[in-house]
């Protein structure tokens, strides 16, 4: 029997719903008092497990 895709860490949800309440992985950063990076890296895991870019990222903010 073929196993199931792993599903993404509820932290990873968590900085989903941050980035697109903020528009911004900074402030979503700040918001969760983690690093931009964090968050960035958070959100490219989970994008990467369902295979759906789920945030564009512009110098703007994300979308």
């Amino acid at each position: 029997m073929p196993l199931s895709p792993r599903l993404p860490e509820l932290a990873s949800f968590e900085a989903f719903l941050a980035i697109a309440e903020t528009g911004s992985l900074g402030r979503a950063a700040r918001e969760l008092g983690l690093t931009q990076q964090a968050i960035s890296r958070r959100l490219a895991t989970m994008e990467a497990q369902i295979g759906v870019t789920l945030a564009v990222r512009t110098t703007r903010g994300s979308h």
